[in-house]
């Protein structure tokens, strides 16, 4: 059943991300400001106007804010003393040339134990950083990330890195593998609404956030590169091949790669390499922030349960549970498992994405649990039933339902 425009509008106004609780649980116990970075259409806005109903907006995309932000912080400190607000949010403000100054200068001078500050970016907020960070110790940031299997199931704040399992219904499991986690899309699970939505804010992304955040005149070569890299979804990078087929040089392809990264559109993952003697420090491999981009099924859910797993590890990290890291383990034989997790720097667990049910488990498991010593190896099957079971119960090479692994991430 398709949602109608209204209701899912309804819905989308509605509807609570667990971010909402973060938020939360950062003023509880924090007076720095909340950075909260994702991509475009992720919810950032929503979620840092919704968790607190006195709050007071300003957009730098607003004529009306930008004048404000123009005249300096005490404008602005004018603005919100005759309001009154407690909570302030702050959108899009990194487009702003000075606005490490602007918040360093209103924080310091207006807000320090007075006010809740949220700033919200489709951008990194440290992209424009040079040098010293001079916000350094007033701010604290987190990564927003598309909607996941385990935020499907409820929307509370965790206090463990990894929770009981969590059932998510069959039809909402589907409508995320294939609309992505977008909440609008995903809400609206209407493949018409999905082709238009997504060509107009990848239009938005090259044509527009591009221009914003970078100095970049080679916007078509910049598009096709996009295009590569989502045909190649979690397949090794070839810089040298790349520059061929997009005829640039090789450092071009490495700067915009960063560049893509920056707006969120992929992200990429690196070998790892301690305590395996035959592994390579190759080329990285990159996925699509929007797993929905993939048109090969298998390698749409390989690409789907890397999302959740950077989803889990920087939410771990931003919580300050500890340094957590995504990796792929590869060696010179061609041995290879999909991710590694590591926590504190130690293998934690290792995963191995499969899109269909199979008798046997992957052989690459056993052999890389044994070698990096990880706590747990899982082979996470896409197709499987979901079971109320603890995935992380095994301390040996095992098969787990995705609906059921996913659920226990963030």
């Amino acid at each position: 059943m398709v949602l109608t425009s209204a209701k899912a509008s309804y819905k989308l106004l509605f509807m609570k991300r667990r971010y909402e609780a973060l938020l939360v649980e950062h003023f509880k116990h924090d007076n720095q400001m909340a950075f909260i970075a994702g991509p475009r259409q992720v919810g950032k806005t929503t979620t840092g106007t919704a968790f607190d109903a006195g709050h007071l907006y300003f957009n730098w995309d607003n004529e009306n804010d930008r004048r404000l932000f123009l005249e300096g912080p005490s404008a602005v400190a004018e603005k919100i003393s005759v309001s009154q607000g407690r909570v302030i949010v702050f959108d899009e403000i990194h487009k702003y040339p000075l606005w490490r100054d602007f918040l360093k200068g209103f924080y310091d001078s207006y807000a320090k134990g007075r006010f809740s500050i949220v700033v919200t970016g489709s951008s990194r907020l440290d992209i424009y950083r040079k040098g010293a960070d001079s916000l350094m110790g007033r701010y604290f940031l987190y990564h927003m990330h598309p909607l996941s299997v385990a935020e499907l199931a409820h929307q509370k704040f965790p206090e463990k890195e990894i929770s009981r399992p969590q059932f998510v219904s069959q039809s909402d499991y589907e409508y995320l593998e294939r609309f992505g986690g977008f909440p609008e899309p995903f809400l609206k699970h209407n493949v018409r609404f999905f082709n238009r939505w997504k060509q107009t804010r990848l239009k938005l992304l090259f044509r527009e956030d591009l221009r914003d955040v970078t100095r970049i005149n080679e916007v078509g070569q910049v598009e096709l590169l996009a295009e590569f890299i989502r045909q190649q979804s979690g397949q090794l990078l070839n810089y040298a091949s790349l520059a061929r087929k997009i005829r640039a040089s090789q450092d071009s392809i490495r700067r915009w790669l960063e560049v893509l990264e920056s707006l969120y559109y992929c992200f990429t993952i690196r070998p790892w390499s301690q305590n395996i003697s035959r592994s390579l420090l190759k080329e990285p491999k990159t996925y699509l922030t929007d797993w929905s981009l993939v048109n090969d099924p298998g390698i749409r859910f390989e690409n789907l349960v890397a999302c959740h797993l950077l989803k889990a590890v920087t939410w771990w990290q931003d919580s300050g549970l500890g340094e957590y890291g995504l990796y792929f383990l590869r060696t010179k034989d061609k041995r290879e498992v999909d991710f590694l997790v590591s926590k504190d720097g130690r293998p934690w667990f290792i995963v191995e994405a499969k899109s269909s049910q199979t008798r046997a488990l992957t052989k690459g498991l056993e052999y890389f649990q044994t070698r990096t010593n990880a706590r747990h190896a899982f082979q996470v099957v896409a197709n499987a039933e979901y079971k109320n079971a603890d995935c992380f119960a095994y301390d040996y090479p095992v098969k787990v339902p995705a609906k059921t692994f996913l659920s226990q991430l963030i």
